[in-house]
């Protein structure tokens, strides 16, 4: 007998009955309304949830002395959202939702709540502090203080909800709380006697700025539209995703059509069309709103007094473009919870970043840059230069971290009086003769916590480098010199990454990097190369500033009748990195000027030769310095292609790498291209500008190449490396002399 509908619909009754399944959505809430959670006292509650459609909600919340309620139905989606009125500090209480069933949350508390996010140093725990165990037992007068922990996920597009607990702090459960939220919370508390704390910890290790950010904050700043266009590409709502996706399946539909049709004749059939790449969501850890949409939209529009920030170190290398990055991220939380919140943030601490003498200022670019974030309505800066370790990057004295984020709080949010809240800000700089004078803001008793002279400041004047200054403490002000400096122009304070500088104000709060002045500009090759004044110029080329041709600046050419040495200066700056130069000269090795600049297929210069007396000058580490070395230097000019067969049998020269003994492909003779001078005796390339066509993605380098991938796994020359563009400097001048 077939069954009918009646029978079918008795049959889902009795499954329904035998599993306990409920045929009515439940009430349910976001994660983040739980047990022990903190509200924010004084404004507006949102309590949000899902429901039946067209379900009625009730939400009451037991303050004193009598419950707040309110009432709402459910959207044709299931959502619902009610804002229950502003409530005074107190607790605990019971926040209860009823519809079909009822959800009740206990031991809540309303206070003050700060969301706490960043990378690794917030994420850091109590645990890996100072003194833990210390710490441990002072908890437990803390059970105030509670922490909401969102797990670590990533997604393509904005989620509804989020994994996530509150806690409790008790002498077992601090340990796992933020420390820098921790200690902020804590000393507030001081300030707010009775007044409970909430932390939301959204955190992430090892995470950029960008996937913290939504799109809505990278459309307000004009520099950063490449990174919203990409976003909006891969948004199913937006009108180009549809048409793209809608033309993929055209292309699709097409294919199908002939795989039927080969299908039937038995015929080859080519692959079926690639999926747009930039359909494809963005859910990596370190895509550009991949985290704010798993681990902060779920949490909007969740109340909060502010946000409390620690990153930076994922984007060291960004110099002044992570202060437009900051203003994206705080823009668009702010745009998105509708709450213009306070932004307090903590400055990166001294660390041994890179190598030796590599990026020894690349902190000094971004402690700048992260001062310049300061310009941004109510976002502020705690400088934690001075409690650093330059060892680890995880510094451990959280305690005044916490504090330091404190102070700045309980000034610029709750309004508490007699605090200061910062270390010596720059003001002013006046030059006044041979020295320079330094006015600051929040500068009342000037001093060092050490009681020696202030240190970490440099100057520069015409013809100099930067020196380190002699400073002096004149009232609220500094005054700065150099003997080997007459006129001064510019000065610099803390700009290597290891500066722990000591200058502070009365409070011991410490002052944070920055600089002013016009710096000359600087000539390396006048500074540092004792024969240049008998060298004259030839030709002066901005390497890629003429995109894939090589036009000089200067071509002096036509001037040069006879010559008997040619030398190279090439200047090089890596981003966020000191100036690298090297200079090289030899005993000529042509007669033709014409010959001596790029041997691009046009000059018809072809030399692959040792060289005589060869002088080496570089502040690159490893390169071997020296004057007139003998049987040690060889050059390689074409605009061949070429191959790492040591073809001139240069000794030491491998035949599987390019290096210093390549050799030249009878092909195209307007090929790749090669300029590299060598110092084979010491089996090292002193520098080297291959295939010039490809302008910004020309090989460029001094020293050896570092053993790369890909192509350029077998290469020491800088062959295949395609990396002119990760230099700001790149400039390569020829004398003769």
């Amino acid at each position: 007998m077939m069954p009918t509908r009646k029978h079918l619909f008795l049959a889902l009754a009795l499954a329904a009955t035998a599993f306990g399944l409920n045929l009515c959505a439940e009430v349910k809430l976001p994660a983040v309304f739980a047990d022990y959670m903190v509200l924010q006292r004084d404004q507006p509650i949102p309590v949000w949830g899902w429901a039946e459609p067209a379900e009625k909600i009730t939400v009451s919340l037991s303050t004193t002395p009598a419950a707040v309620t309110a009432v709402t139905t459910a959207d044709q989606n299931g959502s619902w959202l009610v804002k229950l009125p502003p409530q005074p500090a107190g607790g605990p209480f019971t926040l209860a939702i009823a519809g079909s069933n009822r959800v009740e949350c206990k031991d809540v508390l309303i206070g003050e709540v700060w969301l706490c996010s960043g990378q690794s140093n917030m994420a850091w725990v109590v645990k890996n502090s100072l003194n833990p165990e210390e710490e441990k037992k002072l908890a437990a007068a803390n059970s105030h203080i509670r922490q909401f922990k969102v797990k670590n996920v990533t997604s393509g597009y904005p989620e509804k909800d989020l994994p996530g607990d509150w806690a409790v702090c008790t002498s077992d459960t601090v340990e796992w709380f933020t420390a820098t939220g921790y200690f902020f919370a804590r000393e507030l508390s001081r300030h707010l006697p009775g007044v409970p704390i909430g932390l939301l910890n959204s955190s992430w290790g090892g995470t950029r700025i960008e996937p913290w950010t939504p799109p809505e904050g990278f459309a307000t700043v004009p520099s950063l539209k490449n990174i919203h266009d990409t976003l909006l590409r891969a948004d199913p709502r937006q009108d180009e995703y549809k048409a793209n996706l809608t033309k993929y399946l055209g292309e699709l539909d097409q294919w199908r059509v002939q795989a039927g049709s080969a299908l039937a004749a038995e015929a080859p059939l080519a692959p079926a069309p690639t999926y747009p790449p930039s359909l494809i969501p963005l859910s990596e850890r370190q895509s550009p709103a991949a985290l704010y949409n798993a681990m902060i939209h779920p949490l909007i529009p969740y109340t909060i007094r502010g946000a409390l920030w620690y990153q930076g170190e994922a984007n060291l290398r960004d110099g002044m473009l992570y202060a437009d990055k900051k203003l994206a991220l705080v823009n668009g939380w702010r745009q998105l919870w509708q709450q213009d919140f306070p932004f307090y943030f903590v400055q990166l601490a001294p660390y041994r970043y890179g190598d030796g003498k590599q990026d020894s200022t690349v902190m000094g670019d971004f402690w700048e840059a992260q001062s310049a974030c300061e310009k941004i309505p109510g976002v502020y800066m705690a400088v934690i230069n001075d409690i650093g370790d330059v060892n680890d990057i995880h510094p451990k004295n959280k305690q005044e971290v916490g504090r330091r984020l404190c102070l700045l709080a309980l000034a610029h949010t709750y309004g508490k009086t007699g605090i200061e809240f910062s270390g010596p800000k720059f003001k002013a700089m006046t030059i006044d003769g041979n020295t320079l004078r330094i006015t600051f803001d929040h500068a009342r008793g000037l001093t060092t916590r050490d009681g020696k002279a202030p240190d970490n400041f440099e100057i520069i004047g015409e013809g100099t480098d930067f020196l380190p200054a002699v400073a002096s403490i004149d009232g609220e002000t500094i005054v700065l010199s150099h003997p080997d400096i007459g006129k001064p122009a510019a000065m610099r304070f803390a700009w290597h990454k290891l500066s722990e500088p000591n200058l502070t104000n009365a409070a011991g709060l410490p002052a944070a990097a920055f600089r002013a002045g016009e710096v000359p500009v600087i000539d390396y090759f006048q500074l540092r190369v004792p024969e240049a004044k008998d060298m004259t110029l030839v030709y002066d080329l901005n390497i890629g500033s003429h995109g894939s041709d090589i036009v000089y600046d200067v071509n002096n050419a036509a001037n040069i009748k006879t010559f008997s040495r040619v030398a190279y200066f090439l200047e090089l700056q890596p981003r966020g990195e000191p100036v690298q130069y090297v200079y090289v000269a030899m005993d000529a090795f042509t007669d033709d000027p014409t010959k001596i600049g790029v041997p691009t297929f046009e000059s018809k210069a072809v030399f692959q030769t040792k060289v005589s007396n060869l002088t080496v000058l570089s502040n690159v580490k490893g390169i071997v310095n020296g004057n007139l070395l003998q049987d040690a230097g060889c050059i390689e000019f074409w605009s061949h292609n070429y191959s790492p067969d040591n073809a001139k049998a240069i000794p030491g020269a491998s035949s599987q790498l390019y290096d210093f003994g390549d050799a030249i492909s009878q092909g195209k003779p307007d090929g790749y291209g090669s300029m590299q001078v060598h110092n084979y005796a010491a089996q090292q390339t002193i520098f080297a500008y291959n295939t010039w066509k490809s302008g910004q993605s020309a090989d460029l380098g001094i020293g050896n190449s570092p053993a790369g991938t890909g192509s350029a796994a077998n290469t020491r020359d800088w062959t295949f490396n395609k990396n002119a563009s990760n230099y700001t400097i790149k400039r390569l001048r020829v004398f003769v002399r």
